[in-house]
C-alpha cells in the first residue's frame, strides 16, 4: 500500500505550520483516497520521523516523499533522502520513492502573476 509523505523545511514562525497544513487540507479533498501525512525537517514537533512511523503504522510499505520546496537543493538531493532512509532502516519491506520539487509549473506562475497584480 502507497503512502505519501509531504516534507517541509520547518521553520521558527509557526504560522507556516498552519500554512503547510491548510494547502495539505485542499489536496486532500482533490484525493481523499491517499493516505497522507507530513513533516518537517526541523523547528517543529511534526517530525519526518513521526510522520514516516504514522505511514507505517498505517500498513504502508511504499512510501513517495513529496518535498515542499521550490527548487532542488541539497535538501532534496541528500538531506531529506537520508532522513528518511533512517527512518525505514528497521523496516526493510519499505520502499522510498523520492518525488520532485513544485518547480517549474504553469500554475506556480498564474500564483506569481496574480501577486504582481496584487
Amino acid at each position: 500500500m502507497r503512502g505519501i509523505l509531504i516534507v517541509g523545511h520547518g521553520s521558527r514562525a509557526k504560522e507556516t505550520e498552519a500554512t503547510l497544513e491548510s494547502v495539505l487540507g485542499m489536496a486532500r479533498a482533490k484525493l481523499p483516497e491517499m493516505i497522507v501525512e507530513y513533516g518537517f525537517m526541523e523547528f517543529s514537533d511534526k517530525t519526518v520521523e513521526k510522520a514516516v512511523a504514522a505511514l507505517i503504522e498505517k500498513g504502508v510499505n511504499e512510501i513517495k516523499v513529496v518535498p515542499y520546496f521550490l527548487f532542488m537543493g541539497m535538501h532534496l538531493k541528500e538531506d531529506i533522502p537520508n532522513m528518511v532512509a533512517e527512518c525505514v532502516e528497521d523496516h526493510p519491506d519499505v520502499k522510498v520513492i523520492m518525488g520532485e520539487p513544485l518547480g517549474v509549473d504553469e500554475r506556480l506562475a498564474d500564483i506569481l502573476a496574480d501577486r504582481m497584480r496584487d
